[in-house]
């Protein structure tokens, strides 16, 4: 009897990676016609079906949730979880979660995994390296095939199922406001590269808080950081660039940040280079977790309601599992933000 092999074993015995292996299935012209066809060929040899799920359809429930996270030492991600669990245990669901490192290939092995039998439906946020590849077959097998799939924060657009987001741009332009209200007229932005969803919405909130308040965008104040699998390399990377920045800019008097580790790195080296906080230079970052409060000074945020955002998508998913609500139909829920003043700000 021929074993069942996964798109993870077939990578390995191949010597490919599970984004060629899954590209080749599908045909994609972006793989050789020899790999595909090798690849093709081993998939038949050893009978791969994608997501097999029967197991755990609408006859045979688990009563299990899986919770895909692109980190699991964002404090972000970890409040989202707890407001998951909260709901999912009290309707009588249990939760599993599965981490992509912001990996493609992790991301896929994870549903694969997940979706055998184990679990019921996902809840999930997109990893960094999928958002760049715009790879989303993964999803779309597993819709297909009679598993619900709830996305939040990083979502895909394109994807047909429930979303839970939170107003990014709205919450930007409020930081931004403020920073201008206090007095900055030099704002830098320390933002992601714009394939990031969350990112780019937060970066037009900057620039459109910017435009209301008659003020120029300068494209010299503008970071974008370069994403690093090693995050250590990739924070000392931002760290040079914000040096470099204030070295060259020194009318800089506020600093806008889309997370709360581009805002606490550029306020460590603010404070290395004789500025005081917030007297020359105020700090707001997006999303208030452990760091923002304990920081020296403490800082300024937006809050996401992570909690909040988790008890939703629970629910959403769980109203989709119960036939509470139309499975053709799906819904976007956008949770508010809220701007808590620290001593980053005047």
């Amino acid at each position: 009897m021929k074993r069942k092999v996964t798109l993870k074993q077939i990578a390995k015995e191949l010597d490919v990676s599970v984004s060629t292996v899954s590209k080749a299935l599908r045909n994609s012209k972006e793989i050789s016609l020899d790999t595909r066809s090798k690849v093709q060929a081993f998939a038949k040899l050893y009978n791969y079906r994608p997501n097999n799920i029967a197991l755990s359809l609408k006859n045979k429930r688990t009563k299990t949730i899986g919770v895909i996270i692109p980190e699991i030492v964002h404090h972000f991600f970890s409040k989202v979880i707890s407001g998951i669990e909260k709901e999912a245990n009290n309707r009588g669901y249990n939760v599993i979660i599965g981490l992509s490192n912001e990996s493609f290939d992790k991301e896929v092995i994870n549903i694969e995994m997940l979706a055998n039998g184990s679990i019921d439906g996902f809840i999930l946020s997109v990893a960094k390296e999928t958002l760049l590849l715009q790879d989303y077959h993964h999803f779309y097998e597993t819709i297909n095939q009679g598993m619900p799939i709830v996305m939040f924060d990083r979502v895909v657009n394109e994807i047909a199922c429930d979303k839970v987001v939170v107003d990014d741009k709205l919450g930007s332009k409020k930081a931004v406001a403020k920073l201008i209200e206090s007095g900055c007229e030099n704002i830098a932005l320390i933002t992601t590269k714009d394939y990031v969803n969350v990112g780019k919405l937060r970066t037009q909130g900057y620039l459109e808080a910017l435009e209301e308040h008659k003020i120029e965008p300068k494209a010299s104040l503008i970071i974008k950081a370069e994403e690093n699998k090693d995050k250590e390399v990739e924070i000392e990377t931002l760290e040079k660039e914000i040096s470099a920045l204030l070295e060259k800019e020194k009318a800089i008097d506020g600093i806008f940040a889309v997370n709360e580790l581009y805002a606490i790195t550029a306020m460590k080296i603010a404070i290395n280079k004789g500025y005081k906080i917030p007297e020359d230079i105020s700090i707001i970052a997006f999303t208030d977790g452990v760091l923002s409060k304990h920081a020296i000074p403490s800082l300024s945020t937006i809050s996401q309601h992570a909690v909040e955002m988790g008890e939703k998508s629970a629910t959403m998913l769980i109203d989709k599992l119960e036939e509470l609500t139309d499975e053709e139909e799906y819904q976007t829920q956008v949770i508010n933000t809220t701007l808590i003043e620290r001593d980053t700000t005047r």
